[in-house]
């Protein structure tokens, strides 16, 4: 049994935590006439130590998400012995930090504006045979400007600047459905707007779409990453 001590000393009981969710993603997935297999869960570990990434993989995890680059840098360094882990990075990613990213970064799923793409689109000049890092367009789902992500209607220009990089390699779109809107009918805008995407580049199919409170409907909506976090991890120590 794998556990992780949360704050106050109470034991979570990781493996029971992600064993909960494989079966929600599966049944979600049946639900939707979806094979399970086709779904990719990312664990998000925000604040969580290092140790708790490496339960996770004796678990058989290898997608781990972070949000904030720091953190993701100290910890997949702790953690490159790992073979066959993915880091994912998921949160708003500044422009001066981006090539930074791309060191560590299995994939980036915050492609949100010109500056953070300018930044990745020119290859790595220390690493000039890297492989091009997938990324995601963020869309925003919001009427909030404030708010990170692509606007709808500029979806085929950022599209379009992704493509033209050689350094870059667009997977798809990814989202975080808005507090006020149930969540189906946001996931079921991002799906359209994937389906724009896919006629630019019809490889780039993937939706990065769905939270502990509403991955199922994601899954019905056609997302293959979700990105979970409590529901699987418990509580989140507080920041440092």
């Amino acid at each position: 049994m794998a556990l992780s001590v949360e704050p106050g000393g109470e034991n979570h009981d990781l493996a029971a935590g992600l064993a909960r969710i494989n079966a929600g993603v599966a049944d979600a997935a049946r639900a939707a006439h979806r094979d399970p297999a086709e779904i990719t869960t990312i664990v998000v570990t925000k604040f969580h130590p290092a140790s708790l990434v490496r339960d996770l993989y004796a678990l058989g995890v290898r997608d781990v998400g972070e949000n904030r680059h720091q953190e993701a840098r100290a910890k997949a360094e702790e953690t490159s012995d790992l073979e066959g882990l993915r880091w994912n990075f998921i949160g708003q990613l500044q422009s001066k930090k981006a090539r930074q990213v791309r060191r560590y970064a299995a994939a980036v799923h915050s492609l949100d504006r010109e500056s953070v793409i300018a930044a990745l689109a020119d290859p790595d000049p220390d690493y000039p045979e890297a492989a091009p890092l997938p990324g995601f367009l963020q869309i925003n789902l919001t009427d909030d400007p404030g708010r990170g992500g692509v606007n709808p209607a500029e979806v085929e220009a950022a599209a379009t600047r992704v493509l033209e990089s050689a350094a870059l390699d667009l997977r798809g779109v990814m989202a975080v459905a808005p507090l006020d809107e149930e969540p189906r009918v946001a996931f079921a805008r991002l799906r359209e707007i994937s389906e724009r995407v896919r006629r630019l580049k019809p490889e780039a199919r993937f939706i990065s779409a769905g939270m502990s409170h509403d991955y199922a409907a994601a899954i019905a909506e056609g997302a293959t990453h979700l990105r979970i976090g409590s529901a699987i991890t418990g509580k989140r120590p507080e920041q440092r």
